[in-house]
Parts: C-alpha cells; sequence; structure tokens
C-alpha cells in the first residue's frame, strides 16, 4: 500500500541520517510506522467491503456523506481515504451551491449596471470593459487583474485577464442573439445527445451521476484538441438555475474527480476548469432576444507558450458560440426534438446516470436542475 510504503521510507531516511547511535531505535520506529498504517489501511478496505454487502448504494452514499461532515478536518482527511476506497462520490463536498450561481448572476447586473451608465444611444447594448471584482470569488488573485478587450465584433465583446501565478487567461464574452429564444439557446447547449450531433469535435459525452439534493450533475466529456495534441477529457459538475421572478437563468460548471471514471492513458485530464454563464431575456423565456454573459477559464495542459493557447481559446470560443447559436436555429427552424430543462425536474432528464439520493435531513430544491455551458 503506498501510505505503508511512504511511512517505512520516511522512517529509513530519518535512520540513515541518525547514523549507527540512533539507527537500532529508529528501525524501531520504522516498523511500528509500517505495522500501524498497514492496519488502518486493511481496516478502512475491511469497513468498505462489509458496507458494501449490508447496504444498497444510495444507502452507502448517505452514510459516507455523513461520515465525511463529521471527519472533516481530522488530521488526514480519513473522510477522504474511505470514499475513496468504498469508490463513493461525496456530493457534500462537491456538488455547486446557491453562493455560486448568486455570483455568477451578481456579475451579470454589475455588467448592467455599467451598460447603461456608458450608453449614450439606444444602439449598443453592450457594456464597457468589466472592472475587476474581488469579492464573493474563489480564485482572488484573478479577479485583481484588469481586463483587457481581445475581441469586438457587432453582437458580442471578448475580454481576457490574466491568472496570477500561472501563464492562462480567464476569459470572458458578453453577446446578444435576438433570432432565437432564451429556452431554445438554454436547452440546446443541456441536451448532450444533441450535441454530439452537432459538434464534431464531441468523441464522448455522458452523464455519470445526478444529485437529488441539488440537481447538480457529473458529466464526463472527451474533446479532440487540434493536430498534433491528444485528445482532452473533462469531468466535471454542473448545475442550472432558472429564476422567472427575476428573468435570468444561469448554468455553472467546474472540474471534479470522480471515482467511476479514472484518468486514462488516451487522453488528457483537464483538472483546472470552469463556467458560467447567465442569460437575460430581453423580454421573456420564450420570445426572441436575449443578452449572456460567459465566463470560462481552463488548463489544457499544454507545452505550447502562452501566446499559443490565447490564441486558440480567443479563436475557438467565438466559434464555438456561433455553432451553439447555429445549433439552436437549426432546432428551432427544423422543428428538432430538444429536451426542455426548463420544465423538467432534474431526475426526470435521462435515465441511464446513478441518481444519489439525499440525507433526510436536507430538502430537494425544486428549483434547480443540471446544466453547463459545455466550452471547448
Amino acid at each position: 500500500m503506498f501510505p505503508r510504503k511512504l511511512a517505512a521510507a520516511a522512517a529509513a531516511a530519518a535512520a540513515a541520517r541518525a547514523g549507527p547511535r540512533g539507527g537500532g531505535l529508529l528501525a524501531v520506529l520504522a516498523n511500528q510506522c509500517r505495522f500501524v498504517t498497514g492496519l488502518r489501511v486493511r481496516r478502512a478496505q475491511q469497513i468498505a467491503q462489509l458496507y458494501g454487502r449490508l447496504y444498497s448504494d444510495s444507502a452507502r452514499r448517505v452514510l459516507l456523506g455523513r461520515l465525511w461532515r463529521r471527519l472533516r478536518g481530522r488530521a488526514g482527511h480519513a473522510s477522504a481515504m474511505m470514499a475513496a476506497l468504498a469508490g463513493v462520490f461525496v456530493w457534500d463536498e462537491e456538488r455547486i451551491q446557491e453562493e455560486e450561481l448568486q455570483r455568477s448572476i451578481d456579475e451579470m447586473r454589475r455588467l448592467e449596471e455599467m451598460s447603461t451608465m456608458f450608453q449614450s444611444s439606444g444602439v449598443d447594448r453592450h457594456p464597457p470593459e468589466p472592472k475587476p471584482q474581488t469579492e464573493g470569488s474563489e480564485d482572488s488573485g484573478a479577479k485583481a487583474q484588469p481586463w483587457e478587450m481581445v475581441m469586438e465584433k457587432k453582437h458580442f465583446k471578448l475580454w481576457r485577464r490574466p491568472i496570477t501565478g500561472t501563464p492562462l487567461y480567464q476569459y470572458r464574452v458578453f453577446g446578444t442573439y435576438t433570432d432565437v429564444t432564451p429556452r431554445q439557446f438554454f436547452n440546446v447547449q443541456l441536451d448532450t445527445e444533441y450535441r454530439k450531433k452537432w459538434d464534431a469535435l464531441v468523441i464522448k459525452l455522458e452523464v455519470i451521476e445526478r444529485d437529488m439534493v441539488s440537481g447538480s450533475e457529473v458529466l464526463h466529456w472527451v474533446t479532440h484538441f487540434p493536430y498534433p495534441m491528444y485528445s482532452r477529457d473533462y469531468v466535471y459538475v454542473r448545475r442550472y438555475s432558472v429564476d422567472q421572478e427575476n428573468n435570468v437563468m444561469v448554468l455553472v460548471s467546474r472540474a471534479v474527480e470522480h471515482p467511476s471514471v479514472p484518468e486514462s492513458p488516451e487522453f488528457v485530464r483537464v483538472r483546472s476548469y470552469e463556467s458560467q454563464m447567465v442569460i437575460r431575456p430581453h423580454k421573456s423565456f420564450d420570445e426572441n432576444g436575449f443578452d449572456y454573459l460567459l465566463t470560462y477559464s481552463d488548463n489544457p495542459q499544454t507545452v505550447f507558450p502562452r501566446y499559443c493557447v490565447s490564441w486558440m481559446v480567443s479563436s475557438g470560443m467565438p466559434d464555438f458560440l456561433e455553432k451553439l447559436h447555429m445549433a439552436t436555429l437549426k432546432a428551432k427552424n427544423m422543428e428538432i426534438k430538444v429536451k426542455d430543462y426548463m420544465s423538467s425536474k432534474p431526475l426526470e432528464i435521462g435515465g441511464e446516470a446513478k441518481a444519489s439520493s439525499p440525507s433526510s435531513e436536507r430538502k430537494s430544491e425544486s428549483s434547480c436542475g443540471p446544466a453547463r455551458i459545455e466550452y471547448a
């Protein structure tokens, strides 16, 4: 076992530094460390096997979720080891929270306020360069950096800013469509089966597991990258919220690890990924016209220089959005059947993925369901 070998190696190194006088005592300590570590690992495996026989899959998830909350923060984070050994995805740690959705909506509201302030005529709906924000962000270093205009077209503007401590950028698009409805645009980007038809880059896209508490869901997405790079795969959690009272839709996703999808030597795993999209209808969800705000960042694990990666993303993002727009128009004009995520409950959308059971201590949030802006 890895922990046992690690403990033995540490003890052996300490014995070597101590020399002949302290060697005997440290050798005893090394043996004790190996024994205790091995015993604890075997015990954890035995517990996982026992629970696997006694409990159903859903009951085991609830039990391990409670153990996770109880043991969280203790030395060694024993709950993480138990979850990994049992092959369980712990939703209490990974589900997308309401605060994450609200932060994206607040950012859209700030841009709208700036747009109103700087609008001299009623023609240009797009806001000026957004100001850096630091509050409520998990990446406060990146948030402090200024935005730089990269591209300006008739229907959208694209900015970027460096992520502090990395050679990467965060990107932001503010755009408008007037020939499709918010509901149609929203559903097309959520429908994984339809995307396999209109996005030629998709190799694999499937839902792995759903959360009955929040409506979040985990997906595995494999996509082609430009030659000569290997294809990339993403494991991410996504969630949406539709607020009809405030006339806004939000979709949030970020990378996670899931025991059902181990890393494959065929693809390069992208472990750093975040995306937020907010849609604001001009009138209603079923009338043509809306503004959208897309904020995106990932680490594609390439060896190319920073400017090459920046060029690929800066050119690829508008191309993806246009493909998404054309797929929405095609679905509208040709009456292609697309799932209606606004009217479906989270667990009614598809039946192949596993659904985790909620704890009896928590209530289901009926206003939220699965979603993500799936941008390559």
